[in-house]
């Protein structure tokens, strides 16, 4: 029971290090940070604590063997040498999600198809050519993971089965909603726990303010959903998740303002639906106003943390993008003094429209957009003046500790999975302030999955290549009629 392994948890890019510090959180050993994961050590505990508490990862995987492969064939042999007996059974069925990062395995699906072959030829050469375990790519008992990277191969079992994102309470959405865990793990990174006011004045479907009404009321993620894959293992303790599903001794009371707006009335409709929801939409205030309507009298006398997503002009646009940064910048001077405010955008030139300057900024993608996140320090006067009265634009050394060994690299996609299925649970006692829902008795839309594309066409500029439609080619002015050289080579015989 108290045996100690392995375990990966996969994050987005820039969370690595609030994902560390939520695991050492939950009693994790050796944490080791990687590129959008974290390595530690714990027991099977911790591995269903992770689930259910993590709120920036995506999902847990447990390594339960490695080898080396150069080629395909060594890939198959290495795969049937493996005792399958302890991870499948003919009665069960499994899926494979392949990542490959290799010259060797350059196409992830045929790495699949090979490993499969592997598991399914083990089973019949012990059993009979007719007996197998099921192939399934939804709902499947066993879910496999295999990581290549070069010639290192690595089979992990995923505990987790639908991306830990998808929580459970939203039960609606305005168009491209930001992702829960990078919502969670912006918040945790601007430094906030629920012990100042924060605001999102441009809140969508409400995504900000669920996380960080449960951060506030200290509400673990998993609460809502219905199944993880490590229910169907089949050394699955029942009675150890339970009392952990049921443990809400550390849940909290919200003691400061959540506060909410959007110009659309059609947004912060589908925002109280979904704080609803999650049970707490009593700990957030909603309003429809844009963002240029703030006032001074409207935000809490108590300075906090403000964390929003503006549209990049890609997805959801503004008939004005120039207005609508500048009006984000002359609320945030003007109604936000002593306050912090994260922002989490596409495009330089609408950040330069704000009209402050970043005290950090963070290379984030919001699904397949190279996105940045940048903090502002809202401070009175010129930064000359505040700097002189002792002023700090960075908010200490534990930030700066967070940030000292993460990995900034542009370019990178978070990981991409397929959705899996889930099945139901038993309804939990009474949650404060009502009743709390069944497990995941909110339906859910489709997973966003972000979409391959040209990695050059990412450091185009737009904005140049729209000055350039309808421009036709010119010749300076001259009296004589310009003379043209000829295009291409001269034919056979031409003098």
């Amino acid at each position: 029971m108290n045996d100690t392994f392995e375990m990966v948890a996969k994050t987005f890019q820039g969370l690595e290090d609030v994902l560390a510090e939520e695991l050492r959180g939950l009693g994790a050993d050796d944490i080791r940070i990687g590129r959008r994961m974290v390595a530690f050590n714990g027991d099977r505990e911790l591995l269903y604590r992770a689930n259910f508490c993590c709120r920036t990862a995506l999902r847990i995987l447990k390594p339960f063997y490695k080898f080396s492969a150069r080629d395909a064939d060594e890939l198959y042999d290495k795969a049937k040498a493996f005792d399958w007996s302890h991870i499948l059974s003919l009665s069960k069925t499994f899926s494979i999600d392949t990542v490959a990062y290799s010259d060797e395995f350059s196409h992830s699906r045929f790495v699949t198809y090979r490993i499969k072959d592997a598991i399914v030829d083990w089973f019949k050469d012990r059993y009979g050519e007719d007996k197998r375990p099921g192939v399934r790519l939804q709902d499947a008992d066993v879910m496999i993971n295999v990581h290549i990277s070069g010639t290192d191969v690595t089979l992990s079992l995923d505990s987790s089965g639908e991306s830990l994102h998808k929580r459970g309470y939203r039960v609606a959405q305005t168009e491209a909603p930001i992702n829960e865990v990078l919502a969670a793990g912006i918040i945790l990174r601007s430094g906030w726990h629920g012990e100042r006011p924060f605001v999102d004045p441009m809140c969508g479907s409400g995504t900000f303010l669920c996380e960080a009404a449960l951060i506030a009321a200290n509400i673990a993620p998993g609460v809502f959903r219905k199944r993880f894959a490590f229910e169907a293992w089949p050394d699955f303790d029942a009675e150890l998740f339970d009392k952990i599903y049921n443990d809400d001794s550390a849940e909290r009371p919200v003691t400061v303002p959540i506060i909410g707006s959007d110009i659309s009335p059609k947004a912060i409709s589908i925002a109280a639906a979904n704080l609803k929801s999650a049970g707490v939409a009593r700990h957030v205030q909603l309003d429809v106003r844009p963002i240029a309507r703030w006032t001074e009298a409207e935000v809490p006398a108590e300075a906090g943390v403000l964390v929003t997503n503006p549209p990049y002009g890609e997805r959801i646009s503004a008939p004005d993008m120039e207005g609508l940064y500048t009006s984000i910048g002359h609320t945030l001077k003007h109604c936000f003094r002593g306050w912090e405010a994260w922002i989490i955008g596409y495009r330089d030139e609408h950040f330069r429209f704000i009209g402050l300057a970043a005290s950090e900024k963070v290379a984030m993608f919001n699904g397949a957009l190279d996105c940045e996140l940048r903090e502002y320090i809202i401070f009175d006067g010129d930064k000359k003046s505040f700097l002189a009265g002792g002023g700090k634009l960075k908010n200490g050394p534990a930030r700066e500790e967070r940030r000292g060994d993460r990995p900034e690299r542009r370019g990178e996609r978070p990981e991409r999975r397929g959705d899996r299925g889930d099945r139901g649970r038993k309804p939990f006692k009474s949650f404060k302030g009502g009743e709390r829902p069944e497990r995941g008795a909110a339906p859910y839309p489709a997973a966003e999955t972000p979409s391959d594309e040209n990695p050059l066409a990412v450091r185009r500029n737009p904005a140049a290549l729209r000055s350039l439609v309808g421009r036709k080619p010119s010749l300076p002015p001259s009296a004589e009629k310009p003379v043209m050289r000829s295009r291409g080579w001269k034919k056979k015989g031409d003098q």
